[in-house]
């Protein structure tokens, strides 16, 4: 028999809220909504800044692929969603900061596509060694890059946990992170326009120290300023 809280339930992580309250902001959740991927503005209208968090595999019909047998947990409604928003955010020169699968669902709302299981393309699985729990690798990032001011540093290391990344990069985005020493690609950013666009594979909400956060409340802050 189920109880009243046995239900489908809308949450996120308390450290990305945390983070972006550190951070001097007033962190929203946003529940998945259909009307987005017709019309963002409602939202938007609302929002200095956007984060696309992490969580469950993108689903694979999002770019045009069918799903691989280690593709699973995938929630259409919320790529759809998310999809809307960040397509949005990007026609507005809204700062937008994608983690984990945000990276991969800004990798995909500008037309890119996704490896659904770097271990058969990399031969290890270090990037999610224990389910349920983050490990930690070294990345290097693009000296200059947004990266590299939002991160604070040209090398790090990060708190992980995925088994999927970026495949073929959407239009306009350039790859300016990657793990050591397999080169998976670990932050993108979008070229060409005057506007705070970064994804990155790592968790920087879940280190307390990260100021990748913080870079994107800043960002937001100057264009309320402006």
């Amino acid at each position: 028999m189920r109880g009243p809280w046995d239900e489908i339930v809308v949450f996120t992580q308390r450290t990305y809220v945390d983070a972006v309250q550190r951070a001097g902001a007033l962190a929203l959740v946003l529940p998945p909504d259909e009307a987005a991927g017709r019309d963002s503005d409602p939202w938007l209208d609302r929002l200095d800044g956007l984060i696309l968090a992490g969580g469950a595999d993108v689903d694979p019909a999002s770019y045009g692929a069918e799903a691989a047998s280690a593709t699973t947990g995938t929630w259409p409604e919320r790529d759809r969603f998310e999809l809307g928003l960040a397509r949005g955010a990007l026609e507005r020169r809204m700062p937008v900061l994608g983690i984990c699968r945000g990276m991969e669902m800004l990798n995909v709302a500008c037309g890119g596509t996704l490896v659904q299981h770097l271990p058969d393309a990399i031969g290890h699985d270090r990037h999610r060694a224990r389910l349920g729990s983050f490990g930690e690798h070294e990345v290097r990032l693009e000296p200059g890059s947004v990266a590299a001011r939002a991160a604070g540093a040209e090398a790090l290391t990060v708190k992980s946990h995925h088994h999927q990344g970026i495949d073929r990069l959407g239009e306009g985005l350039v790859a300016t992170g990657w793990s050591v020493p397999d080169d998976v690609v670990e932050s993108i950013e979008l070229l060409g326009i005057e506007a705070y666009v970064l994804g990155v594979l790592w968790h920087p909400e879940e280190d307390g120290e990260s100021r990748v956060v913080e870079s994107l409340v800043e960002a937001a802050r100057a264009g309320v300023a402006a």
